[in-house]
């Protein structure tokens, strides 16, 4: 009879590749999030790069919480239980952590001090190389 460890918690997830991120490499993340409506690192590409223009908080928060919520339903599709280990070192994992962290950074820039602590815990728990990557200087 095998040993089970039933306090290991759930195995990492691992998302499939995301046929966007390619197409971000020289395209406008706008043009690829009309491709790939559904894609994470497309919506968190296209948050990143409405920050660092310069766009208004709201909208790089409304950037960030699609991408996050599109995020939610691939980790869903993918074992996801609701929590667990979403490794950082994963590449395909990086537009989900990536976009919760500019929604919580975000969410604490317009006064949702709420979800900023809700996010970025969620952030930590999920990968904790992905909040020193992304939240550890905030």
């Amino acid at each position: 009879m095998s040993h089970v460890d039933l306090m290991a918690g759930p195995p990492p997830t691992r998302l499939p590749e995301d046929p966007a991120a390619a197409e971000l490499e020289g395209a406008a993340p706008a043009d690829v999030v009309r491709r790939h409506p559904e894609s994470p690192v497309a919506w968190a590409a296209l948050a990143e790069q409405a920050k660092a223009e310069g766009a208004d908080a709201v909208t790089v928060y409304a950037y960030s919480r699609v991408g996050y919520h599109r995020s939610l339903d691939l980790l869903r599709r993918n074992g996801w239980k609701g929590y667990g280990p979403v490794p950082w070192d994963h590449e395909p994992n990086r537009g989900f952590l990536r976009a919760l962290a500019l929604l919580a950074l975000t969410a604490r820039e317009i006064g949702e001090t709420a979800e900023w602590e809700r996010c970025s815990a969620f952030l930590r728990d999920s990968s904790p190389a992905a909040y020193d990557a992304l939240l550890g200087a905030a």
